[in-house]
């Protein structure tokens, strides 16, 4: 069995939503990780809130960042274990994010032995 990362991509952070929908998207999330929990299918997951956050450019500069006003942000991922990367679009298909216009969840086998240590 692999492991994979669900990254969910939120396309527009310049949207500002109530406490009440944010709390709800929470509880759906909640409910969806639960689920693939139930199946002994999640492994990990965090959220990737924008305080004390910053960039690291190719020539070295460092800005705050990023901020809703960029197109498209990381809000969170998730690692579950999957019989092949069809199971793991299966999870993704799932998340309460794809709710959102343009918002996506991407799907990724985390590399194992892969001689980096």
């Amino acid at each position: 069995m692999e492991e994979y990362a669900l990254i969910m991509r939120h396309e527009d952070g310049k949207k500002v939503a109530s406490p009440e929908q944010i709390q709800e998207w929470m509880k759906q999330t909640m409910d969806w990780i639960g689920g693939i929990a139930a199946q002994d299918k999640f492994v990990s997951g965090t959220g990737l809130p924008f305080d004390d956050s910053r960039v690291v450019h190719h020539n070295k500069l460092v800005t705050n960042g990023p901020f809703g006003d960029i197109k498209e942000t990381i809000g969170g991922l998730i690692v579950v274990k999957a019989k092949s990367v069809d199971e793991a679009v299966e999870f993704a298909k799932g998340c309460p994010v794809l709710h959102g216009d343009g918002n996506t969840v991407e799907v990724r086998r985390i590399a194992k032995d892969d001689g980096i240590h």
